[in-house]
């Protein structure tokens, strides 16, 4: 028998019915069966995953391998037994609730002999709601760095490796870890790699969030996930030296695997446990997490790492709570904001002396803060100011600022607003962007929360759609946060201008956002004429249905 150009290697426990799926992707590649090979090993799976695989394996003998044993409690054995039995030039690694485009093997299999690559990564992309990092397939590239790239942020196994180059190094799945254990093997394997190649141009590989999320990822607790990072941190650390170079790949366990560990759902942890992650993620920090490594991560990640460091379960779950819904964090200004100006979140543990926390751990750096200050915004109170044929719009926001706050203001933006709004709420600009807003004159007052700002504005004689935002100079990024109202009551409409009359009205958008309208009380017929004609149609449609 022709030695295969590819084994891919499964293993399963209990996925039907994506199993039959992710099989047919397999036999079906364009690659053709004559050069793959399909080595699947059933880990004592109670469902039908096991005869499914016998059929396969019945209707093509000479291309699906299958072996069945017990239980092991995770992918990594069954990997293992597949890769002793493995046989082809490569060998690619699928999930068996995955499944591959059409010509996955092929395009990858080419990529490798044209290039000399040892690994290749094929464009990912997930379905059914699974997430997937997608910054490393913005474009193909022959070679790649491990510490010069987004790779370490895709550090699954769903690679195809040189089979020359897993075996020279011996690189085995570890099995006593339940989740996480192809990371070691693919760390290790980037680390010694001649060459890695990366693929962007097709969709190489269907990551599938199962419909009952019962993936092995989504079922593990929280001190199994620190349990496996603190594994695959201690494996990596053998093979890297101190530096920037683990750094680089420091930050993806840092901002992913444990920082994920405090969000929402460490608040309904048992106090003992809460302490456990605390500890376990304080041991990791004290020996990996540098200075510059600290710098690279947003200030939430930063706050939060430092407060498990220091074991204030207390502070950490105050911290976590500023930041569900229904949360404030305020933000301390200090110094001309636009010119060197420095901002700190004031999360829990900010300057308390008993914890000496550095005020570098809470202070921005360069990050945008947008959605933390949305959320810190609303509106307290709004309603029209009339005097003679002038009008203002006096309206007072809450605001998520202390300290300097003499740059926070609120002004009305015109409907041409410049594209590119963050959806979360907010909008970073470049220092010194040019709006064209109608500002007024200001008063504050401040308490330990934030900042009332208080905006007489006037309302000029023009047809337009204001939205109203507070503008804020933040360590020299701009922000332009829209005012939430949902459940403001809004000034009733009003007239104003005797000779040629206006009228104003405030609203509450779809986004739930403050916005004002205004516009001749009498439209020109040239303007009203259209409108009419489209009320006309639309009444002559609803008569005929």
């Amino acid at each position: 028998m022709t030695r295969p150009d590819v084994t891919v290697i499964v293993a399963v426990y209990n996925t039907m019915p994506y199993l039959t799926e992710c099989l047919n992707s397999l036999v079906g590649q364009s690659i053709g069966t004559d050069r793959l090979e399909i080595v699947a090993v059933d880990d004592g799976s109670t469902d039908d995953s096991g005869s499914e695989l016998d059929r396969f394996a019945q209707r093509y003998p000479d291309t699906v391998k299958v072996f069945h044993q017990t239980n092991s409690g995770g992918p990594a054995a069954p990997s293992n037994r597949a890769l002793e039995a493995a046989t082809g030039r490569y060998v690619y690694f699928i999930g068996s609730d995955d499944y591959l485009g059409e010509e996955a093997l092929e395009r990858l299999v080419a990529c490798a002999d044209k290039h000399e690559s040892d690994v290749v990564v094929g464009k990912m992309v997930g379905t059914n709601g699974r997430y997937v990092h997608q910054a490393l397939y913005k474009e193909s590239a022959p070679d790649v760095d491990l510490f010069a790239s987004a790779l370490p942020f895709t550090l699954a196994n769903t690679k195809l490796f040189r089979r020359d180059l897993v075996e020279r190094h011996k690189l085995r799945f570890p099995e006593d870890m339940p989740v996480g254990s192809d990371q070691p093997f693919t760390i290790e394997a980037c680390v010694r790699a001649r060459k890695i190649s990366v693929l962007a141009d097709y969709t190489y590989y269907y990551a599938v969030k199962r419909g009952d999320s019962s993936n092995i990822t989504y079922r593990a607790d929280h001190l199994a996930r620190l349990r496996c990072t603190a594994r695959i941190m201690h494996h990596a650390a053998e093979l890297i030296e101190a530096g920037p170079r683990r750094d680089t790949l420091f930050e993806r366990h840092f901002t992913w695997e444990l920082a994920k560990l405090v969000q929402g759902d460490f608040l309904a942890l048992d106090r003992h446990t809460q302490h456990r992650v605390c500890s376990g993620i304080a041991e990791l920090a004290d020996k990996y997490l540098t200075e510059p490594l600290r710098d690279s991560l947003p200030v939430q990640r930063r706050v939060r790492l430092a407060l498990a460091q220091k074991g204030t379960v207390d502070e950490l779950v105050r911290a976590i709570g500023m930041e569900e819904p229904g949360g404030t964090l305020p933000f301390l200004l200090e110094g001309d904001q636009a010119d060197g100006g420095r901002a700190f979140a004031r999360y829990p543990g900010f300057r308390e002396p008993l914890l000496n926390i550095p005020d570098r751990v809470f202070e921005v750096l360069d990050e945008s803060v947008a959605a933390q200050l949305a959320a810190g915004t609303e509106l307290v109170d709004a309603d029209w100011v009339q005097n003679g044929d002038d009008l203002a719009l006096d309206v007072s926001v809450r605001t998520a600022f202390t300290g300097v706050t003499s740059s926070v203001v609120v002004r009305l933006l015109p409907g041409n607003f410049p594209k590119g709004a963050n959806k979360a709420g907010g909008r970073r600009l470049p220092a010194g962007g040019e709006l064209p807003p109608l500002v007024g004159e200001f008063t504050r007052t401040e308490n330990t929360n934030g900042t009332v700002v208080r905006a007489l504005i006037p309302i000029e004689a023009r047809t337009a759609s204001l939205a109203v935002r507070v503008h804020a100079e933040v360590a020299g990024s701009v922000y332009e946060i829209p005012v939430p109202a949902r459940d403001a009551p809004m000034p009733l409409a009003r007239r104003w201008r005797s000779t040629v009359p206006y009228r104003v009205a405030a609203r509450v958008n779809g986004q739930g956002r403050m916005v004002v309208v205004t516009g001749p009380l009498f439209p020109p017929p040239s303007k009203l004429w259209p409108r009419v004609r489209s009320r006309l149609g639309r009444l002559k449609r609803k008569t005929l249905r």
